[in-house]
């Protein structure tokens, strides 16, 4: 009985693509970078907004499940999906995200009710991926930009949750490394599948996709680097020991995708060991940077 309980939870944490949350990590960048990890209103803030952010996520996912269900069940790996494969009904599907619409609702009323601007972002984020998902993903360079967008949106969310301003810097360096992340997906979608997964694929030649994901390389490197040296007065040279832990990180990651990888950034972060300690190192460099001197 409770292995059945168990596959039955398994293919709705698949639905809610739980895995992805991960992403929003970026909602506490905010948070830690201007000092205030020690701050237990804002940190519990914060959290909530994690929470928020992934539910609307989830809200999402389902989403672009129905729309794209047809297509799924053709891809080799898709098809395994819970609305694809058929282990969950399109109606439940659907009623499931009207429950996580209704709760970020509910939360963002009953908890951050005296702010609007939260949940402002949230519903911008949730209008340009449904409208993504309808059509906008057929159009190049708007496909990769609205999913650079997300990214930035996830920083701002968690900034204006807490009152907090970000750096320019740190903002550009996390739109130079979506856009990498987002060109490089679609890189290795085009090698990996070819033009008939995706449509737009069929206007990104190989090599202009070779071209900008080196370029966002680059770009995020040269923007991290700026963002350490606008703050060495604050928190000394040791900040700049950051620099090589990114670089050697990108590197990383630009060797999986350009090896045997599908280029997806939750599967190859979360499947990577050595990507996972530098990730860590980083952390806990940062930590040191910012709160322990």
């Amino acid at each position: 009985m409770y292995l059945r309980k168990g596959k039955g939870m398994k293919k709705y944490i698949k639905l809610l693509r739980i895995k992805h949350y991960i992403k929003n990590i970026l909602v506490f960048v905010p948070l830690v970078f201007a000092n205030n990890l020690f701050d237990i209103p804002k940190v519990i803030q914060a959290g909530i907004g994690f929470f928020l952010f992934s539910l609307i996520s989830s809200v999402v996912y389902i989403f672009n499940d129905i729309k794209d269900i047809e297509k799924d069940r053709q891809h080799p790996t898709k098809r395994f999906r819970p609305l694809a494969s058929g282990e969950i009904k399109i109606k439940t599907a659907r009623a499931i995200a009207f429950l996580l619409l209704a709760a970020v609702l509910g939360i963002n009323v009953l908890i951050v009710h005296h702010k609007v601007l939260p949940l402002v972002v949230l519903m911008v984020y949730l209008a340009l991926n449904i409208a993504y998902s309808s059509y906008l993903k057929n159009y190049p360079i708007i496909d990769v930009l609205i999913l650079a967008f997300g990214y930035i949106l996830r920083i701002y969310f968690g900034a204006v949750l807490v009152d907090i301003t970000v750096s320019a810097w740190l903002y550009l360096s996390m739109m130079s490394l979506s856009f990498f992340l987002g060109f490089g997906k679609r890189r290795n979608e085009l090698l990996k599948r070819g033009m008939t997964h995706r449509l737009v694929l069929r206007y990104y030649p190989k090599e202009f996709l070779d071209k900008v994901m080196y370029m966002f390389l680059g770009t995020t490197m040269v923007f991290y680097s700026l963002w350490c040296e606008s703050v060495v007065k604050i928190y000394g040279d040791v900040v700049l020991l950051s620099v090589p832990i990114v670089i050697i990180t990108v590197l990383k990651y630009t060797l999986i995708i350009e090896s045997d990888s599908d280029g997806d950034p939750v599967e190859v972060i979360l499947s990577d060991k050595t990507i996972m300690s530098l990730g860590i190192i980083y952390a806990a460099l940062m930590l040191y940077v910012l709160y322990g001197r």
